[in-house]
């Protein structure tokens, strides 16, 4: 039964990643329900658990590149203040559905306030306030040159971690904010869900604790198409073509009639609501955060690195970076392990600083790609527009 459960919960993110990338679409269906199966009968079990694990955190960043990818791959503006609104969504999330500290705990652990609500409410709260600092930081920027915006979103980015990281009341300060709750927890904690039918609770019965990444897998990987499948929509209507104008040329665009710095502004916000969401959603798989998760070298230079190799205006290159470059990410902790010996023999102190290696790597792929393919993997994807209405 856990056998079965588990390869059902991996199947429709296998299915959506299918569905984005294969030209035949019929065979995502057999192919993402057959691979389920096939991991979950022959990948020993730490190791799948590690697979599940990273592709949560893959389709996290896939969602904030993609809304990176709306504001500099479909519009052209220059956000290097990303880690500011991806650190409002988680927080918001995590404050929407924690619990005030009561007790002891109230001595050690402060907060603004703690709703108890639902974790989709807390999820859409982090994008609404994401999307409505983004809307007061856009006001005054956009009418500007490109630099302004950029110098603006990388000073609120910056705000936005200090303040989280000084003012204790708020969400505690330095100190990380916890028990910041599990989705659908009730699947494998028990007892089962009320609202779960009865035919299915013996179905979940049989998960554990450990197993509740898997059901986060699934919710991640809906949330992850829904963006990709809106986005898809949206780019490919007369509004998506009046973005690649402007990109393009502003001037222009203005020229026909378009109102450039609305059109600028409805693409600046609905970015920073989409990485407001991918805050959300990291908040509640970490389970406990803090202002150092959100510092800009892993909060908003990871994901540029993300969006340029997959391919800028490219709503597949957005995913298909982030699961490259996650990849590495991931994979230069293990380099920096088998380097501890080597870098010991140069320096004993050297070992120590063997994480720091992970952003020198990066940074490497990163002038790689502007050398050698600046364009991205997959290139920008020609758009044909569904829609054949008067534009906007």
């Amino acid at each position: 039964m856990e056998f079965l459960i588990k390869a059902l919960l991996l199947a429709p993110a296998l299915l959506f990643l299918l569905l984005a990338f294969l030209k035949r679409r019929i065979l995502a269906l057999p192919l993402g329900v057959g691979l389920a199966f096939l991991l979950q009968g022959l990948m020993p079990e730490g190791i799948l658990a590690y697979l599940v694990s990273f592709a949560i955190f893959a389709s996290i960043f896939a969602i904030l590149a993609l809304g990176l990818n709306v504001q500099w791959g479909y519009t052209g503006l220059f956000n290097i203040g990303i880690a500011g609104f991806f650190a409002l969504g988680a927080f918001t999330s995590a404050l929407f559905t924690t619990a005030m500290p009561e007790g002891v705990m109230a001595l050690y652990s402060q907060q603004a306030f703690g709703l108890e609500m639902p974790f989709l409410v807390g999820v859409a709260a982090g994008g609404v306030t994401s999307g409505l600092v983004a809307f007061l930081v856009a006001l005054p920027t956009l009418r500007l040159r490109e630099d302004y915006l950029a110098i603006a979103t990388i000073g609120i980015a910056e705000l936005i971690r200090l303040v989280y990281q000084n003012e204790r009341w708020l969400a505690n300060g330095p100190e990380p904010l916890r028990g910041i709750p599990r989705p659908l927890g009730c699947l494998t904690e028990g007892p089962s869900c009320d609202w779960l039918p009865g035919f299915l609770t013996p179905l979940f019965a049989a998960l554990e604790p450990r197993d509740h990444p898997y059901v986060f897998l699934l919710l991640v990987a809906l949330a992850l198409a829904l963006v990709y499948l809106a986005l898809e929509r949206a780019i490919r209507s007369p509004w998506g073509r009046v973005l690649r104008s402007i990109r393009e040329d502003e001037t222009s665009a203005a020229m026909v009639g378009k109102n450039v710095f609305v059109f600028k502004l409805e693409a600046f916000v609905l970015g920073a609501v989409i990485m407001g969401i991918g805050g959300g959603f990291y908040a509640h798989f970490m389970g406990s955060i803090d202002y150092n998760h959100f510092i800009p070298l892993f909060g908003t230079f990871l994901i540029w690195v993300m969006l340029l190799l997959g391919g800028s205006g490219n709503n597949q290159g957005a995913i298909l970076g982030a699961f490259v470059v996650w990849g590495v990410w991931t994979g230069t902790a293990f380099l920096t392990d088998l380097l501890a010996p080597i870098l010991a023999a140069i320096d004993e102190g050297l070992p120590a600083r063997g994480p720091y290696l992970r952003y020198l790597f990066i940074a490497l792929l990163f002038l790689l790609i502007l050398r050698y393919r600046p364009q991205g993997l997959l290139g920008e994807a020609r758009v044909i527009s569904q829609f054949l209405g008067k534009e906007k």
